[in-house]
């Protein structure tokens, strides 16, 4: 089985193209797959339904949660299609098998407010602070997450016509920039980033102290530093940044298909999530507006 998940990760690399972190979740959740598998003494290649069945309540007993669970059992299949089209298997064990159901919470969000005072943390009076101020006017501004804004490279933002490419795989999207993004993006780009970096040839748009791509890591800390500067009792993360920017677009008249183009959902039922907001504030407009609210 080794070799087939191998062969299995290759293929998702060269011929799917899948981002570095789709791929990561796929070796985990096969690998772990292997481990129960190997733990039980079962052959991948004869099982059937059943089998699978007990590694979800396995998975369950263990405390993963519904969406991991979910998230297994997608890597599962795909790995078994992988196997009947190169012919090592018989037959897909998870055939006909329902993903568990995942109850779609609504996503946190800034208010409006709220995004404001975050903004105004950064200080743009030294390097890190233009870089700061750049990054998080750029986050709330995109929706990008927050693994495609560390991927950028500098060539990606075309600053003339204001507006970005962000590539995920073999997909691509251009997103506008808003002029204060774009002013915050462009002093950043023009005063800070020339110094900071250590090399001519580095790519990246936004770099660290020492010179290299930003990390997660790094986008997270800077992220949480600025929410307690701020004083702001939520939690805030990369991805908070990106609701709130869906939100408020669709709060302010933007239509749910454009909002869905850039945010790079494949499917509009991920995007429709955001409707709950929608929803809330034209009951506000109502009760305000309507003579017998």
């Amino acid at each position: 089985m080794e070799k087939q998940i191998k062969l299995f990760l290759e293929f998702l690399e060269n011929d799917k193209k899948l981002s570095s972190n789709t791929l990561q979740s796929y070796r985990r959740d096969i690998v772990q797959f292997q481990e129960y598998l190997d733990n039980e003494r079962l052959n991948y290649s004869k099982l059937g339904q059943q089998e699978i069945k007990e590694y979800i309540e396995y998975l369950k007993k263990i405390g993963k949660k519904t969406s991991t669970i979910s998230r297994n059992l997608a890597s599962i299949r795909s790995f078994y299609q992988f196997e009947l089209r190169s012919k090592k298997v018989k037959k897909d064990p998870t055939d006909g098998m329902q993903s568990p159901k995942i109850e779609k919470k609504a996503p946190s969000i800034l208010s409006s407010a709220e995004v404001e005072l975050l903004l105004e943390q950064p200080s743009d009076v030294d390097l890190k602070g233009i870089r700061d101020k750049a990054m998080l006017e750029f986050a709330y501004a995109t929706g990008m997450r927050v693994t495609e804004i560390i991927s950028l490279n500098i060539d990606d933002v075309n600053f003339e016509n204001a507006y970005v490419v962000c590539s995920t795989g073999s997909k691509k999207r251009n997103i506008p920039l808003g002029n204060l993004s774009l002013k915050a993006l462009e002093e950043y780009v023009k005063n800070a980033r020339p110094i900071m970096i250590k090399k001519e040839t580095e790519k990246a748009l936004f770099v660290n102290v020492n010179g290299k791509r930003l990390t997660r890591q790094g986008f997270w800390k800077i992220i949480k530093y600025y929410k307690e500067q701020a004083n702001i009792s939520k939690d805030i993360t990369p991805h908070v940044l990106r609701h709130s920017f869906a939100t408020h677009l669709l709060q302010n008249g933007a239509d749910l298909k454009s909002i869905q183009v850039m945010l790079g959902h494949s499917d509009i039922s991920s995007t429709q999530v955001y409707m709950k907001f929608q929803d809330d504030n034209l009951k506000n407009i109502y009760n305000k507006a309507h003579p017998r609210a």
